[in-house]
């Protein structure tokens, strides 16, 4: 878990509709370049919060787990994209590089899952999320920002999380 520092939020989501409420908000706010790191253990909560941010982000297509394929695009109707990467059967960055993250900058957001297999495939600057199970319907996100852009999107999220 990262160093907690005064840009990071904590918060305890109650239910799976809560934890996608709160990524339908972060996912307005996204734009190509972003990037979330996902970070935490089998069932707790990535793909749920994806769903989320998918929808808020305006994409109207089915979300699930990428485990198998690496990589699913969501498609917005203006024509962006936000790509969904799980590198949890990656076993070094070199092999996410071949699937050329630059692009998928350049032609939307990117979601990572399990982005510490590939740290030094991804670029420094991201959103980190940190999800844990917490009891049967709650978990924990911790959101932490690392560089401009993403204590920009921490802060507008904040906003319209939060109210503050």
């Amino acid at each position: 878990m990262p160093i907690y520092s005064a840009s990071a939020l904590d918060f305890i989501s109650r239910a799976p509709e809560q934890t996608r409420r709160l990524g339908f908000r972060l996912g307005t706010l996204l734009t190509r370049g972003d990037v979330l790191a996902l970070s935490g253990d089998l069932g707790a909560g990535k793909t749920t919060l994806v769903q989320g941010i998918a929808q808020g982000w305006g994409s109207t297509d089915s979300v699930s787990s990428p485990t198998f394929v690496l990589v699913n695009v969501y498609r917005r109707p203006d024509g962006a994209l936000l790509h969904h990467m799980d590198a949890y059967r990656m076993q070094s960055a070199l092999e996410a590089e071949d699937l050329d993250i630059e692009e998928m900058l350049a032609t939307g957001a990117l979601l990572v899952e399990w982005p510490e297999r590939i740290a030094g495939a991804l670029p420094k600057e991201c959103l980190r999320v940190d999800l844990a199970y917490v009891a049967e319907e709650q978990r924990s996100l911790q959101f932490t920002p690392i560089g401009k852009r993403a204590e920009e999107i921490a802060r507008e999220f904040k906003k319209l999380a939060f109210g503050g």
